[in-house]
């Protein structure tokens, strides 16, 4: 299972419209707003890299007032 931070910047006014609808995204464990230079972060999994890759661009992505994302996979070090 890999884990992911996924932190988003929004169009004004969208953080939490966007953090709403996210939330309801398969493989989203959490989705909230937050102060600073990112709008919206959330926590993610799936089974695979390629998957996680696949739930950011196809689904995460797509949401609309979303103007960019940064993934961070979860490591253990």
């Amino acid at each position: 299972m890999v884990h992911a931070y996924i932190l988003i910047q929004t169009e004004v006014g969208k953080a939490a419209a966007v953090a709403a609808e996210i939330s309801g995204v398969p493989g989203v464990t959490t989705s909230e707003d937050v102060t600073g230079p990112y709008d919206v972060i959330v926590r993610a999994t799936a089974d695979t890299v390629d998957q996680l890759g696949q739930l950011v661009v196809a689904r995460v992505q797509n949401v609309e007032g979303i103007t960019r994302t940064l993934t961070c996979p979860v490591v253990h070090l």
